[in-house]
């Protein structure tokens, strides 16, 4: 599933080259992908407008159309990627990691899309069709952005109840972004079992858990995507810690596989 560095990756592909294009056509159909707009309602809202500011919170990703004109909300859900295509056959394209299933020109996973005046058009490819496209997304809800989230933020979202500390880091109301691939490469660098719970953290555990979290985030949006961080092709049966050698636990925690060092992040300290 697309994490903050894959969404950011998207949100930036529009920023660099989406916006203040004229928007003169929207291929709204997919009602599944834009619900719970039906078809139409979405053309008739943004037909004339333009892109004007592209934002993201976590993973969720959302436009300016103008000052009186809606949010454009674009999530991108388990495979979606952003695809930008310009008429001389030109593509910029960011968001989820799969490029050996597109070659440039193949859109037959477009799920929506923006036409403009000048030819171009903004596609949302998305083979498993999990992707969301709405008007005004509710974004109030989310926690702070994990790329941007201060100590203060940090602590308090940690301070609370007995949850698994990898439950906690994905939950998106107390910090937005964390998937769960970046959660293990958080808590192997922060050396702490995603068993762990948030009560039994030490100040010193929940610091380093910050610092992993930054460097974790810097690292995949720099290296395009979390497929790119150290623990992450260690993630299966047989697997070593790229560390000290030491065999991959897995189990399920927070309802999700988990994957950790059996000798560095023991559950108890």
């Amino acid at each position: 599933m697309p994490e903050l560095p894959e969404v950011e990756s998207a949100r930036a592909v529009i920023e660099r080259s989406g916006l203040g294009r004229k928007i003169v056509d929207v291929d709204d159909s997919d009602s599944y992908v834009c619900r719970p707009h039906p078809p139409g309602q979405i053309r008739d809202a943004l037909v004339g407008r333009e892109l004007t500011v592209a934002h993201r919170r976590g993973k969720s990703m959302w436009c300016d159309t103008g000052d009186d004109g809606p949010e454009l909300g674009i999530h991108l859900g388990m495979s979606g990627k952003i695809v930008i295509a310009d008429p001389d056959g030109g593509e910029v394209d960011g968001g989820d990691y799969w490029e050996g299933r597109r070659k440039p020109g193949d859109y037959r996973w477009s799920r929506f899309a923006l036409s403009f005046a000048d030819g171009g058009r903004l596609l949302l490819v998305d083979p498993r069709r999990l992707g969301r496209v709405r008007l005004d997304p509710p974004v109030e809800a989310l926690g702070p952005d994990a790329a941007t989230v201060t100590p203060a933020q940090f602590r308090a979202a940690l301070a609370r109840g007995t949850a698994p500390v990898k439950a906690r880091l994905l939950d998106q109301e107390s910090i937005a972004g964390i998937g769960n691939l970046l959660a293990d490469q958080i808590l192997w660098a922060a050396r702490l079992n995603p068993g762990r719970r948030v009560d039994a953290l030490t100040p010193e555990d929940v610091d380093r858990l910050l610092r992993a979290t930054r460097s974790a985030v810097r690292a995949a949006v720099k290296g395009g995507g979390v497929h790119t961080l150290k623990v992450i092709p260690y993630r299966k049966a047989g697997g070593h810690c790229p560390r000290d050698g030491a065999p991959m636990a897995v189990s399920q925690v927070g309802g999700r596989t988990s994957w950790w060092c059996s000798l560095e992040q023991p559950l108890n300290g």
